[in-house]
């Protein structure tokens, strides 16, 4: 999985936060609110990424209400498979990848793993 292009995460990030289907002019708005984007532009990288599997839409009218396919986490995840995928020796990434955790952070792994070996026993 590559990681998403400049404008792709732009439109993802505003459909992740806003939590709500939004239309492109919606999001061309809000990103007209800190620099400068054609409505065309958006319109053609929302339906790159609807294409992807992205982005869900449904219409209204004659505009498309988008939704993310995906959680931001589960992209998040897909990141970390695909850079753990790039190691010859995953336990060894891993190690690297635990030991710049906060503990905070281990603690939630510890939870998650105890949660999928639940979910994996019979």
């Amino acid at each position: 999985m590559r990681r998403l292009g400049h404008l792709e995460a732009e439109i993802m990030d505003r459909l992740w936060t806003w939590d709500r289907p939004a239309t492109v002019r919606q999001i061309v708005d809000d990103i007209n609110q800190t620099r400068p984007v054609a409505y065309t532009t958006v319109m053609t990288v929302t339906n790159i990424l609807f294409t992807k599997g992205w982005l869900l839409r449904e219409r209204q009218g004659r505009a498309w209400l988008y939704t993310p396919a995906r959680s931001r986490e589960a992209y998040a995840a897909a990141l970390m498979e695909d850079g753990l995928g790039t190691s010859r020796d995953r336990p060894a990434a891993l190690m690297h990848f635990v030991e710049n955790m906060t503990p905070e952070e281990i603690d939630a792994l510890h939870k998650a793993l105890r949660s999928v070996g639940r979910q994996a026993k019979p």
